[in-house]
């Protein structure tokens, strides 16, 4: 089953990475990237691991 991403979900992420790139990862976009995606595990009924792998491979890899 393919893990469908919100764009919401993609931003939060996008933004958390391009931090990460810069040396500047906030404690608050993690925490605001970790909660998205726990939320959307559970709405969606989803492993939270895998759509935070999804996620990140998504931004981090769009090649793939």
């Amino acid at each position: 089953m393919a893990i469908e991403l919100t764009d919401e979900l993609i931003r939060l992420e996008e933004a958390a990475w391009a931090e990460q790139q810069a040396g500047a990862l906030t404690v608050a976009t993690a925490e605001a990237v970790q909660a998205a995606i726990t939320a959307h595990a559970e709405a969606t009924g989803q492993s939270r691991f895998d759509v935070e792998a999804a996620l990140k491979k998504h931004v981090r890899h769009p090649e793939d």
